[in-house]
């Protein structure tokens, strides 16, 4: 008992549980109150946090829909209606056009409205691959499925194709075309004074042969069926021609092919031109591409005919004519003189290839010259009356194919 007089207040039993009882009641009550102010500030912290969500939500829900207000365009592929206006335009298809070229091409006059609505139209239409090229009057603002049936009926075609046939010299062509278009020869012989103006790359007129170039726009007015617009000169339809040649020779190689003949293009062309003048078959074509290589390129060909790396074709002499101004005429109406004119760089004896093509050769005419079929051959003759001719080595061979040709009606009498 004495010894509880020698303890602290804090650690008399009574009073320290008293003590903490206290202080347990003391931090209850701070507790509490701590707690009621939490509460209060939790709930304005959860009306502002529910404010700012609202607040963020309906911004973004304005956002969005500004948003989508500007890309529905692109959601949606734009497209006209076709009852927009009345007004036409004409509208040129060129030749090669797919798809979207010809998209390209109305959308630049306002025909349709997007380039990928016409595309639309184009896959959905088993027909559209029937659209011809040409110069063609339409509607503008018209829903491009209106555009592909517009470009499919002929009526809306403004002009009918002027055809250029194989083998034609330029000088027939410029009368052709004077005649069909009412522009005078003259605008074309000039127009023609310039080939590369007109689309010919300067590389073209190259030779490896050491002679000079002589930059002609003979060979390269590609024969085929053009629709010309209302409004076309003499310069845009050469260009035209010539952008044909372009591409169908680009398409084949034409460059490349040659290279492995170990000559340019330019003498290709030539060959082919020569090829489509004497060929009176296109089965022929190719085999006689091979004589002219034969008689300008083979010694062998030069100790059979006895004579100088020479082509000894009558047609050159007759191209010459035509530059002369003259008609070209049948070869038993031209004179020894005029064969053998040694001031004529077209004559039957000049050696090598002649300084030009002489006419303008088709697609089939280029390929055989391009790629020719192997043979020693460096004489033929046409055997029947479809042109078709017969090919030899000797000339002892060719006067057989002579009597051949006579006993057919192909030819009158023997050349032997």
């Amino acid at each position: 008992m004495t010894d509880e007089l020698f303890l602290s207040f804090e650690e008399h039993p009574e009073r320290g549980q008293q003590r903490r009882r206290h202080a347990v009641d003391d931090n209850r009550g701070r507790n509490n109150k701590k707690k009621k102010k939490k509460k209060k500030r939790g709930r304005g912290r959860s009306f502002l946090a529910l404010f700012l969500t609202l607040f963020l939500l309906g911004g973004l829900a304005g956002g969005a829909y500004l948003g989508y207000d500007k890309i529905k365009n692109f959601l949606v592929t734009p497209d006209y209606t076709s009852a927009a206006t009345s007004a036409e335009v004409e509208v040129t298809i060129k030749e090669g056009s797919a798809g979207l070229d010809m998209a390209k091409a109305l959308k630049a006059q306002d025909v349709i409205k997007s380039e990928q609505a016409f595309i639309e139209a184009w896959e959905k239409n088993p027909d559209a691959k029937k659209i011809q090229p040409g110069l063609y009057k339409l509607r503008v603002q018209i829903s491009a499925a209106d555009a592909i049936t517009m470009l499919l009926d002929t009526k809306n075609r403004l002009v009918k194709g002027i055809l250029i046939a194989e083998g034609l010299s330029t000088f027939k062509i410029y009368k052709l075309l004077a005649e069909k278009l009412g522009i005078p020869e003259a605008d074309f012989k000039a127009a023609a004074k310039d080939p590369i103006g007109l689309g010919v790359p300067a590389w073209w007129f190259k030779r490896e042969d050491g002679k000079k170039e002589s930059r002609s726009i003979e060979g390269f007015l590609f024969p085929d069926t053009y629709e010309f617009p209302k409004n076309v000169t003499a310069k845009s339809a050469l260009a035209m021609m010539v952008e044909r040649f372009m591409k169908v020779t680009g398409d084949m190689g034409y460059a490349d092919a040659a290279a492995k003949l170990n000559i340019s293009p330019y003498q290709a062309l030539i060959v082919a031109s020569l090829a489509q003048a004497e060929a009176g078959n296109a089965d022929d074509l190719g085999k006689v591409a091979r004589v002219s290589y034969n008689r300008v390129f083979s010694e062998k060909a030069v100790a059979e005919i006895g004579t100088c790396h020479c082509l000894q074709f009558d047609v050159t002499v007759n191209y010459s004519r035509e530059m002369a101004g003259k008609k070209a005429v049948h070869s038993s109406e031209l004179t020894q003189a005029e064969l053998t004119d040694a001031k004529n760089p077209y004559n039957r004896n000049a050696k090598g290839l002649p300084p030009t093509p002489i006419n303008n050769p088709g697609k089939k005419a280029l390929e055989g010259a391009a790629d020719p079929p192997k043979g020693d051959w460096i004489y033929f003759v046409a055997i029947d009356k479809e042109g078709h001719s017969a090919f030899s080595a000797t000339h002892t061979q060719f006067c057989k194919d002579n009597q051949t040709a006579v006993k057919n009606g192909a030819l009158e009498r023997s050349s032997c």
